[in-house]
């Protein structure tokens, strides 16, 4: 007979996760298990699953599974999301965590409220203008405010956070769906890449994200997060102060240092609800 597990729920600005605390067993699920708890019909519903795995080096690994089944090295909604979770069930309220991702250890400062942790302060970490997963043409330069091949009009910026993104500044918000999903996967991108489509206001971003692996969703922290790398760059927002970034589902606060050392990320989370689920066997 299959074994139940336990299962919580949590979302940061409607980016929702479906939680496994697998730190007493050590083992991470499979693709299959994770498109069937994302599936919102057959399944439990999710953008993601964050795998909750021990670690010798933070207080937990994150382990991000995407709602396709394949894996994100990176997730900052999910990371406060896994932040919430550890505190809520750990007894304690801790001034600062850390957890080992697939970016790194990341030290995460959880904000207290009623019900406990109600938003989380991440240091998110360098944003990287050259590495692997970016495009950097024949000469090993940053690709920034360059033309994206194959897409006559559109300029980009390639920035890592850990995980890949393409920042188009100025673009329609409305043709994140249209040309997504063909970005997503441009060659330039050996990993496919994460696309956010940005209006730059007076007081900081509007942005909508296609997410590598998931679509459209309400929040991507990591793409706000190069989001705002992109737009200080391209000198359009300051550096070293507290940017608004609105994404569908709400906002969030990002803080660009001048030389992209650590980029600061902060933002809400809400619980949603636990249950007990079978898992479908892992292959």
């Amino acid at each position: 007979m299959d074994a139940s597990e336990r299962i919580f729920k949590y979302h940061g600005l409607g980016n929702d996760f479906v939680v496994l605390d697998r730190r007493r067993t050590g083992l991470d699920i499979d693709a299959e298990q994770s498109r069937w708890l994302c599936d919102r019909r057959r399944g439990i519903g999710a953008d993601g699953v964050l795998a909750i795995l021990p670690s010798s080096r933070g207080l937990a690994r994150m382990v991000v599974h995407n709602a396709d089944g394949s894996i994100a090295e990176m997730c900052g909604n999910g990371l406060r999301c896994a932040v919430k979770y550890l505190v809520d069930h750990s007894g304690k309220h801790p001034a600062l965590i850390d957890v080992e991702t697939g970016a790194g250890v990341l030290t995460c400062e959880p904000g207290y409220g009623d019900g406990g942790v109600v938003g989380v302060d991440i240091s998110m970490g360098p944003a990287r203008l050259v590495a692997a997963n970016l495009p950097s043409g024949t000469t090993g330069q940053p690709f920034v405010s360059a033309p994206v091949p194959g897409h006559e009009g559109l300029l980009g910026t390639a920035v890592n956070m850990g995980n890949p993104h393409l920042v188009l500044l100025d673009q329609p918000l409305e043709a994140a769906e249209r040309l997504g999903p063909g970005l997503e996967r441009h060659p330039a991108f050996p990993d496919r890449t994460n696309v956010e489509f940005v209006r730059v206001d007076e007081d900081g971003l509007t942005v909508v994200v296609w997410e590598r692996g998931c679509g459209l969703t309400q929040a991507c922290g990591t793409g706000a997060c190069a989001s705002a790398v992109a737009a200080v760059l391209a000198k359009r927002l300051p550096s070293n102060a507290w940017l608004r970034v609105t994404l569908p589902g709400g906002d969030l606060r990002i803080r660009v240092p001048d030389d992209l050392s650590d980029i600061r990320l902060r933002g809400p989370v809400a619980f949603v609800f636990e249950g007990v689920v079978v898992l479908p066997r892992a292959r």
